[in-house]
């Protein structure tokens, strides 16, 4: 039962970050002649220049470095698309049933080392949303 309670204190933390995150809640004001630096969104994601980058410096070690954990190689787009032993990781142009999303929003990946942060869970969102397109 408290596992169960856990488990949906989770998920609900997980939804409202990226509900702050969508609306510009919890936005740090920019100071006078700072140039903000904004994470793509929508169609603007792109697979090389956004999510590799992300997936490199957070996935790469148990998910195509000297290992592939579950059979999830996240090297390359195919390798991405490809999936795991269990099949697809992500249905383009629908997040909120891709595994990855899942997993990624529920804090369950990466298991190792920081948490995506809720911009970078919305760039994934955003790019699986878009068609997870190999732009």
């Amino acid at each position: 039962m408290i596992h169960r309670t856990r488990k949906k204190f989770l998920i609900l933390i997980a939804i409202s970050a990226l509900v702050l995150t969508a609306c510009g809640g919890g936005a740090t004001p920019v100071a006078p002649n700072v140039t903000a630096t904004v994470a793509p969104t929508g169609a603007n994601v792109s697979f090389a220049k956004d999510i590799l980058p992300l997936v490199q410096s957070r996935c790469i070690n148990c998910h195509g470095g000297q290992q592939t954990s579950k059979g999830l190689d996240l090297k390359s787009y195919n390798s991405f698309m490809a999936g795991s032993q269990n099949g697809s990781i992500l249905t383009a142009g629908d997040a909120a049933n891709s595994l990855i999303v899942q997993l990624v929003t529920a804090g369950k990946m990466p298991k190792r080392g920081s948490k995506l942060t809720p911009a970078q869970v919305q760039m994934l969102v955003d790019w699986v949303n878009a068609g997870a397109k190999n732009n």
